[in-house]
């Protein structure tokens, strides 16, 4: 078969926000609309597009019993045994439409539409036997009772058969017709969770196929990771998007961790290809299924997350809850230097790191984007020698404040730049 490039489908990393820092498992309808119309109002413009339901929208008790998963979870399926959106949370899903209401509406506001899936096909479908439309054979045929997920029982993997291939045309065919733009498959890119069954290798390409074979362009994303560099090229071959780490939350030790993810990582990006540092967790988090709280991150460490995450030219998922934006996020999400250098960068590259500090660079038209971060516990002077960019600098613009950085600062070429404590400073190169 030949297949087109699904690296056409999204040139640049994709900008939007997906509902698990906020809700878990139990986003509902109205939370999902509200975060969108917020988007539309505040972020849009300046290219936020994505909104995504997370994990479990098929489960009417998702959430009911703390965070947790519930063992051998009753998902709303249909009769060929895929998972439909549970009614009570999804009211506009009545009469087997699914989720095409909500995307529909999400598209009228000049966005798209985002779910999650689990790899493989739901027990409760190989419990009934359901039959797998458009064929003659049933979900027991396509099944692999030995691949399942170690933290989430709703699923069996499917079987590298013909007839697994068609069960994944089916999922996909129905979300076609919904109208989703992006689908983030989880329990599918972590390479050491299953020695028995590495990363669902099979599986990522079947899903590859059955996108393909729907018809319709859908970004692709996968997760969880840490993905592992010696599969890059499949990566690249199959999927928009892949996790380079495990679930990213507001953790200090985490963020450091990431600059080395990033390095092994930066020379895998390209249009269309984004190795995915995870999700944002700023602002209001956790508010569906917990109290809720601010995010962890000192004010200086957000901006070292939003600077890394944006000169590595991470995809950009919000994870805090939209409707509760203060001005401080709000101006980390619309910072036009650091959403250029995200989009329109290129050759995103680590020129130094250590214990105590970093530096990235990425090229851009006219110029270059220069990241210079503290990694240490203190505030600290970063020096760089703008000699090894090879290019003449004639003018350094800080990218936070667009204000001319003050020649006091640069001797020689030398740059220097006190910098607080795990913070960073983004300068623009002219």
């Amino acid at each position: 078969m030949l297949f087109k490039n699904k690296n056409l489908v999204v040139l640049k990393p994709p900008m939007g926000w997906n509902s698990w820092d906020c809700f878990a498992a139990n986003v509902t309808e109205v939370e999902l609309l509200e975060n969108a119309k917020v988007m539309e109002e505040k972020l849009k413009k300046f290219g936020w597009e994505y909104v995504v339901c997370d994990i479990q929208w098929s489960e009417p008790l998702a959430g009911t019993e703390n965070v947790t998963y519930r063992d051998f979870a009753d998902l709303t399926i249909d009769e060929y045994g895929r998972q439909m959106p549970a009614v009570n949370r999804f009211p506009s899903a009545a009469d087997g439409k699914g989720f095409k209401d909500i995307a529909d509406k999400i598209h009228a506001m000049g966005l798209k539409f985002g779910i999650h899936i689990m790899r493989g096909i739901p027990r409760k479908a190989v419990e009934l036997n359901c039959p797998v439309i458009g064929t003659d054979v049933r979900a027991r045929d396509v099944a692999d009772p030995f691949s399942i997920c170690q933290w989430n029982g709703d699923m069996y993997g499917v079987k590298d058969t013909p007839e697994g291939q068609k069960y994944y045309d089916s999922i996909f065919a129905l979300y076609a017709s919904w109208g989703v733009d992006f689908v983030k498959v989880d329990d599918i890119a972590h390479e050491h969770l299953y020695p028995d069954h590495p990363y669902g290798e099979a599986e990522v390409h079947m899903i590859r196929k059955a996108i393909d074979n729907s018809g319709r362009d859908m970004v692709l994303s996968l997760s969880p990771g840490p993905a592992v560099i010696e599969k890059a090229w499949q990566m690249e071959r199959d999927a928009n998007m892949w996790r380079i780490t495990d679930d990213f939350w507001d953790d200090w030790k985490l963020l450091k961790a990431m600059f080395e993810r990033c390095e092994v990582w930066q020379k895998h990006v390209s249009p269309g290809c984004f190795p995915d540092c995870d999700m944002l967790p700023l602002g209001r988090i956790g508010t569906g299924f917990r109290a809720g709280r601010d995010t962890n991150f000192t004010r200086d460490e957000q901006k070292t997350l939003m600077t890394l995450w944006c000169i590595f030219k991470s995809p950009l998922m919000m994870g805090g809850d939209l409707r509760e934006l203060d001005e401080f996020t709000l101006g980390l999400l619309t910072n036009e230097n650091l959403i250029r250098a995200n989009q329109e960068g290129a050759h995103p590259t680590e020129l130094a790191r250590d214990d105590d500090h970093a530096v990235w660079t990425s090229e851009i038209d006219g110029g270059r984007y220069l990241a210079l971060f503290n990694l240490s516990d203190s505030e600290k002077e970063i020096t760089f020698d703008t000699s090894e960019l090879d290019m003449q600098v004639n003018k350094i613009t800080d990218a936070w404040t667009n204000k001319e950085i003050n020649q006091a600062n640069i001797n020689n070429g030398v740059i220097k730049i006190e910098i607080p404590a795990h913070g960073a400073e983004m300068i623009v190169l002219q």
